[in-house]
């Protein structure tokens, strides 16, 4: 019986690697290359397939001896190959439809999907023409059940094994599946192209692993410095001999080194973060031609442009994280969905210090992300798709309404404030409609709904500039500072864990007579924008632990990047990338060429020292300020 269900299972996992490794190709391409692929993932699918036997092992332990009940026992037998089978092809299609996604096999991703099955399924569901898909599972499920379920009878109506036997067989099984979990963990595919690695890997164990590994200790994985040397990098200042370099009762292990700033000016701030929009769809940036007119033309003529500017992610909650709370991003998931995300220093709370009123406006269901417990809890109040009329709604997906309805319902409670208060406000709005399935009002630009990721950009670039347009009509825009920008881009992984271009965003800062338009050439992250915005207006970040920088005055050594992808985290400096991986792992990369760069040199080195000072300073800043969190957090608005 175990044979003939192993026997499906490595089938199967076979297929789908075959399938992937056609759609999408190799790293090396060489023959020596995909037979590793194959290698490696056999050792993987054996380890899932190790796991997948355990319940046939435990029903075979109570294999009865009698005729009668031998019948009873190849009925569970075949009902549970039935709904292996079943669970096996919905996996499997699921896996495709998330590697069409994400360029990868299921990750911490997947895992935190878990909590929002309304949006994902809908969003499949949106995207795909599902009832073929569903049609042809069912039928593929019943050629295999043809197949395998005959022989799973025969083998089961067979006289049962002594009991002491079967005994044995469980109790090393048992110990085997214990020797797997200590022993496997990514060793086998350590050292291979990321894009082979993913193709070696098995979706079954990638997401259990996923799932036990969604946050890491930093300090007890990662590669570490002494707190003297640590604290001397992102200080800038040599070691103070004799000095603690923890104090314990301090709420913060970092302190941003910020200039004093000048007087200030409460102007009004409108911060738009367009979904997926990377810096390969804007014309302006060197990205495909023909698609934003208005963010390539009128906006890049009277803005401030930033030309290299990157994503720390490539989920939107790592763009909020990196905006909102101006740190890098930790291995695992992004500070808005930990337990411990309120009565943190926020963007937000530096506004309401300095007599803002803070707003966070989300076309779709604040729940998902637990963007309404992150923001409301760190001093915005959150509006979302629950505060818009059905009646003002003109497209709507399963992520929210489209983004003209967005900017429509925020132009009416940003009008209703200005109204009614002498505050001035901070605006961050999220947008949703460049997203799978593309959907959005038909009549607004050239390309049809629900075509491709292009036609979703187009829309957004015509969305924004109507939204601006509209703005500029009222009383409050000349007081008004605008800074667009992405969440991050549409793409994944590519020949390297993190390549840069799959980082790289838009950005544009907009207020008629006050900001003078130009380009910025130099290399910034999101963590950048509210020191960048705070300054430009002259208002102090006081003794923030905000990890960012004023781009426009910042010294060399704060021209860097910080982004991560799952368990790795990298950080790009002087034209190199340095990566940090799970058991003290270590490389550095050529930022455009992808080439490896031999750590002994000088400038390797340096940026390995920087990106460990910095991760590992950011890692123990969240720890200090997710264990304050609770003595100081801002209720819920």
């Amino acid at each position: 019986m175990a044979l003939h269900v192993a026997g499906t299972y490595l089938a199967i996992s076979f297929g789908m690697r075959t399938a992937l490794l056609i759609a999408n190709g190799t790293t090396s391409g060489t023959a020596g290359g995909i037979a590793g692929i194959y290698l490696v993932g056999l050792v993987y699918d054996l380890t899932a397939l190790a796991w997948a036997l355990l319940p046939f092992n435990l029903l075979a332990a109570f294999w009865p001896a009698g005729r009668r009940g031998r019948t009873g026992f190849a009925v569970s037998a075949c009902l549970l190959g039935l709904a292996g089978l079943g669970l096996l092809g919905f996996t499997s299609v699921s896996e495709w439809l998330f590697w069409e996604e994400f360029q990868s096999r299921f990750n911490f991703i997947a895992v935190d999907y878990l909590i929002y099955t309304r949006e994902v399924v809908g969003n499949i569901n949106q995207s795909y023409p599902m009832a073929a898909i569903w049609t042809g599972l069912g039928i593929a499920t019943a050629a295999l059940a043809a197949i395998l379920l005959p022989r799973i009878w025969r083998a089961a109506r067979q006289p049962a094994p002594r009991v002491r036997y079967r005994a044995l067989v469980l109790g090393c099984h048992v110990l085997l599946l214990a020797g797997l979990a200590l022993g496997i963990d990514e060793t086998p595919h350590d050292g291979m192209p990321p894009l082979d690695r993913e193709l070696a890997s098995n979706g079954h164990y990638a997401f259990v692993r996923a799932f036990r590994n969604n946050d890491l200790e930093y300090e007890r994985f990662y590669a570490t410095l002494p707190d003297d040397e640590v604290r001397a990098i992102v200080t800038g200042k040599p070691a103070e001999t004799g000095r603690p370099t923890t104090i314990p009762d301090r709420k913060a292990f970092y302190v941003h080194p910020a200039p004093a700033a000048g007087t200030p000016v409460y102007k009004n701030v409108v911060m738009v973060m367009i979904e997926s929009l990377g810096a390969d769809y804007v014309e302006a940036l060197g990205g495909r031609p023909g698609l934003t007119p208005f963010l390539s033309g009128p906006m890049t003529e009277q803005s401030l442009v930033f030309d290299e500017f990157y994503a720390t992610g490539l989920r939107t909650v790592r763009g909020l994280e990196a905006v909102t709370l101006s740190i890098p991003p930790t291995p695992g998931r992004a500070v808005p969905t930990r337990k411990r995300n309120r009565g943190l220093p926020s963007l937000g709370g530096v506004f309401k210090d300095n007599g803002y009123d803070a707003y966070y406006f989300y076309g779709g269901l604040s729940y998902f992300d637990n963007m309404a417990d992150f923001f409301g809890g760190n001093g915005y109040k959150v509006f979302d798709r629950t505060d818009i009329d059905d009646h003002d709604i003109h497209g709507e997906t399963i992520w929210g309404v489209s983004d003209e309805d967005l900017y429509n319902f925020t132009l009416r409670e940003l009008d209703a404030r200005h109204g009614t208060t002498s505050k001035p406000f901070f605006a961050h709005l999220m947008t949703t409609s460049n997203h799978r399935p593309y959907d959005y009002p038909a009549g607004r630009i050239d390309i049809p709904p629900k075509t491709d990721r292009a036609g979703a950009v187009k829309y957004s670039d015509w969305a924004i500039g109507r939204f601006i347009e509209q703005a500029r009509t009222r009383p409050w825009f000349k007081d008004t500072l605008f800074v667009i920008l992405a969440d991050h881009t549409s793409g994944g992984r590519g020949r390297i864990d993190l390549p840069p271009q799959n980082y790289r965003i838009p950005m544009w800062i907009y207020a008629p007579g006050f900001v003078t338009p130009g380009r910025i050439g130099s290399v910034a992250s999101q963590i950048d924008v509210g020191p960048t915005i705070l300054a430009l207006l002259g208002i102090p970040l006081g003794t923030t632990s905000f990890f960012g920088q004023d781009i426009l005055t910042a010294a060399p050594r704060y021209r860097r990047a910080f982004f991560a992808s799952y368990l790795t985290v990298g950080y790009m400096q002087n034209g190199l990338v340095a990566e940090l991986t799970p058991n003290q792992g270590i490389s550095v990369r050529g930022a455009q060429t992808a080439e490896n760069i031999q750590l002994f040199r000088d400038d390797a080195k340096e940026i390995v020292r920087e990106a460990i000072a910095w991760y590992q300073t950011a890692s123990r800043q969240i720890e200090i300020m997710a264990k304050s969190a609770a003595e100081i957090a801002v209720p819920a608005e």
